[in-house]
C-alpha cells in the first residue's frame, strides 16, 4: 500500500513537472516561472455570415469577360445570340473550364461597358440587348448541378455607349417603359437603368450567388441599393472592384504588373486580412479581358506563380479567361486549362482549405529566402499543426531553401509531390530544407508537421505595451501613428527577461513593391529606418541596433540577444514617398512579440 501510493505521488508529480515545463529553446530562455507555449495563431475574427462561406472557402473564380464585341463584332443582338447558339455555346463546357482550375465560382460579365451593355436572359426591362436565349439560367443551373457558383458581373458605366460609332443604349425604350425621359448615357440615367435590372435578376434568378460590382454609381448609393439587396436576397455576395466599402462582402484587386517576382501579386495589393480579398487578373499575357480575334500567349509559370502566391495569402485568383463567341477558349488557354486540370490535384492539399502563413494565422515566413529562393506558405485550416512550403522560384545555386520558422519546432518535411522525407536542420531561428532535387518547374512543394503551439514566444499575458494593440494577441485591432513620425513603440516584459528577436506584423493596408523602379512613387506604408534600444528600470536606454528594415507583406524580425525589461523600437521613417499622401509617414502596426528563444531540432 504504501510502495503503491509512493508511485501514485512519483506519477503525479512526474505530471505536475511535464505541465509546467516551458518549451524547449535555444540558451538565453526566460527565468523561472517559464512562459507556456504562444498560442500559433492568436486571431479575434467577427463571426462569418453564411453567404460569405463559399467564397471564404474558395481557392480561386473563372472571370469570363464575353458579349456582342467577343469578336467577331456583332451590332445586332438578334444576329449576336443568333451566332452564339449556331456556334454550339454551352454552359457545361464554361463549369468545366472552371472545374480544371478548380474554381468555385464563375463571375459572368457580359452586362459590360465594352462590350454592348447585353443582357444574356430575356428582359422585360428595355434599353439595351438582351437575350432570348436564357443563357444566364443555363448557366446558373449547371454550375450549381456540379457544385459551382454563378456571379454576375454589373457596370456602373455609361461612358462607352458608342464606341463602335453606333449605340447600344436605347434611352426612347427605356423612356417609354418608365413614362418618364430618362437619358442612358448619362450616369444618373444608367444608374437608374441598371437598378432596374438588379430587381429583376433578383426576382428571376433564386440561385444566383451574387453580383460583382465594377464601382459605384450614385443612384445606386442615393437610393440604398446594396441595402436593398440584403435585405430582398441575404444569400447574396457582393463584390466591389478596386474599392473597400463596408457593404462589400470581398474587394476585388484588377491585374495587378510590375512585381518582382512577376507573380506576386499580393504585394500590389493594398487590403488587409481578414478581408475577403480577390484578386483578378488576365491569364493571356496580352491583349484585352475580352476575346480581339487573337490567340494571346499564356505564360504558364506566370499564372500559377499568380495562383500560389494568393493562396499563400489568403487572396482569392480570379483567372480571366476570353471565350470566344461560341463559348469556347483560344487554344492557348484551352492549354493552360488542360495543364492545371492534371498540375493542381497532386498538391491541392497545400492550396484549399488553407490561409495564407506569416500572417493572423501563423505560419512560418513567407517571401525572400535564400540565394534568390522566393515562396510562400500555406497553413491548413483543419490541422494547424501543418503548413506547407511553396517554393515558386528556386535558389540560384544549391540545394537548400532556409526560412524563418517564427517560432515553429519542425518536427518532419515531406515532398508533397513524391512523398520523399526530406533532411533538414533547424536552429537560431530558421530552418533549412537540404537535399532538394525534386525541384517543380513552378512550385516545389513541402508538407511541414509542426507542434500546434510556436516556442519560445512570450504569451501576451506577460508583455504589455505603451501602445497596447501592438501586444494584444489580437490581429482585428491595430496601432495607428495617425501620420505622425518619429514613433516609439514600448514592451514592457514585467521584469528582466530575455528578449532574442521580436516578429513584427505590420498591416498589410498598403503594397510592398518598388513602385519607383516603374516611374512611380512608392507607397509602403511600413517601417524603414528605426532603432532598438533597452532598459531595466523605464528611464536610462541603451541603444543595441539600427537598420532599414526591408519592405515586404508578412512577418518581420529583428533580432536582439539581450537581456531587459523594457524594449522601445523607434520608428524614425516609414517607405512611402511624400508624393503619396494615403500612405505618407504612414504606420499600422498588428503585433509584435518577443521571442525568449529559437526552436531547436
Amino acid at each position: 500500500m504504501r510502495r503503491a501510493s509512493r508511485v501514485l505521488w512519483l506519477a503525479v508529480l512526474a505530471l505536475l513537472c511535464g505541465l509546467f515545463t516551458a518549451p524547449a529553446a535555444t540558451a538565453g530562455a526566460a527565468p523561472d516561472p517559464a512562459p507556456a507555449a504562444v498560442s500559433a495563431a492568436p486571431v479575434s475574427a467577427a463571426p462569418v455570415p453564411p453567404r460569405q462561406n463559399m467564397l471564404q472557402n474558395a481557392t480561386a473564380g473563372l472571370f469570363l469577360h464575353w458579349g456582342m464585341f467577343t469578336r467577331p463584332l456583332h451590332k445586332d443582338c438578334r444576329e449576336w445570340e443568333k451566332a452564339v447558339t449556331d456556334g454550339g455555346w454551352s454552359a457545361d463546357y464554361w463549369v468545366d473550364e472552371a472545374k480544371k482550375l478548380k474554381a468555385s465560382y464563375i463571375v459572368l460579365a457580359t452586362f459590360h461597358s465594352r462590350l454592348g451593355y447585353a443582357r444574356p436572359w430575356p428582359s422585360k426591362i428595355p434599353g439595351s440587348c438582351a437575350t432570348e436565349r436564357d443563357i444566364l439560367g443555363e448557366l446558373v443551373k449547371a454550375a450549381n448541378a456540379k457544385g459551382l457558383k454563378v456571379i454576375l458581373y454589373m457596370t456602373d458605366d455609361p461612358q462607352w455607349h458608342n464606341e463602335q460609332g453606333f449605340e447600344t443604349l436605347d434611352s426612347k425604350a427605356y423612356s417609354a417603359y418608365k413614362g418618364k425621359d430618362v437619358d442612358l448615357t448619362t450616369r444618373p440615367g444608367f444608374g437608374e437603368y441598371s437598378y432596374d435590372l438588379f430587381f429583376e435578376v433578383m426576382a428571376n434568378y433564386p440561385k444566383l450567388s451574387g453580383f460583382w460590382i465594377d464601382n459605384d454609381n450614385a443612384y445606386w448609393e442615393e437610393n440604398k441599393l446594396y441595402e436593398q439587396i440584403r435585405e430582398k436576397r441575404p444569400d447574396m455576395t457582393l463584390s466591389n472592384n478596386n474599392e473597400d466599402t463596408a457593404i462589400m462582402d470581398m474587394v476585388s484587386h484588377e491585374q495587378k504588373t510590375g512585381m518582382t517576382p512577376p507573380y506576386d501579386q499580393p504585394s500590389a495589393i493594398w487590403t488587409p486580412m481578414p478581408r475577403l480579398t480577390e484578386s483578378c487578373y488576365k491569364v493571356p499575357d496580352t491583349g484585352s479581358w475580352w476575346y480581339d480575334g487573337q490567340d494571346r500567349p499564356v505564360s504558364t509559370g506566370l499564372n500559377v506563380g499568380r495562383y500560389v502566391a494568393n493562396a499563400g495569402t489568403s487572396i482569392k485568383s480570379l483567372m480571366n479567361l476570353t471565350a470566344m463567341t461560341n463559348g469556347k477558349l483560344p487554344p492557348q488557354q484551352q492549354k493552360f486549362t488542360d495543364f492545371m486540370q492534371g498540375y493542381l490535384p497532386p498538391v491541392w492539399e497545400s492550396l484549399h482549405g488553407v490561409h495564407g502563413g506569416g500572417y493572423m494565422y501563423g505560419g512560418m515566413q513567407p517571401g525572400a529566402w535564400n540565394d534568390g529562393a522566393y515562396g510562400y506558405i500555406t497553413v491548413s485550416k483543419q490541422d494547424r499543426a501543418r503548413q506547407y512550403v511553396h517554393v515558386t522560384t528556386r535558389p540560384t545555386s544549391g540545394d537548400e531553401v532556409k526560412l524563418r520558422d517564427n517560432g515553429y519546432r519542425v518536427k518532419r518535411i515531406t515532398d508533397l509531390r513524391t512523398g520523399k522525407r526530406m533532411p533538414f536542420s533547424q536552429r537560431d531561428g530558421s530552418v533549412t530544407i537540404k537535399g532538394i532535387s525534386a525541384w517543380d518547374a513552378y512550385d516545389t512543394v513541402f508538407k511541414v508537421d509542426t507542434g500546434r503551439n510556436r516556442e519560445g514566444v512570450y504569451p501576451t499575458r506577460l508583455v504589455t505595451a505603451n501602445e497596447p494593440a501592438v501586444a494584444d494577441g489580437d490581429f482585428t485591432t491595430y496601432y495607428d501613428n495617425k501620420g505622425v513620425l518619429p514613433v516609439a513603440l514600448t514592451l514592457d516584459l514585467g521584469r528582466v527577461r530575455r528578449a532574442q528577436y521580436l516578429a513584427i506584423n505590420q498591416r498589410e493596408w498598403s503594397p510592398t513593391y518598388n513602385r519607383e523602379t516603374f516611374g512611380r512613387p512608392e507607397d509602403s506604408a511600413r517601417i524603414k529606418d528605426y532603432r532598438i534600444s533597452v532598459s531595466n528600470d523605464g528611464k536610462g536606454w541603451r541603444q543595441i541596433k539600427a537598420g532599414v528594415l526591408e519592405s515586404a507583406r508578412g512577418v518581420r524580425f529583428l533580432d536582439l540577444g539581450v537581456s531587459a525589461r523594457y524594449l522601445k523600437l523607434d520608428v524614425d521613417t516609414t517607405w512611402a514617398a511624400a508624393t503619396v499622401p494615403r500612405f505618407y509617414q504612414q504606420l499600422q502596426i498588428d503585433e509584435i512579440q518577443v521571442g525568449y528563444g529559437y526552436p531547436r531540432k
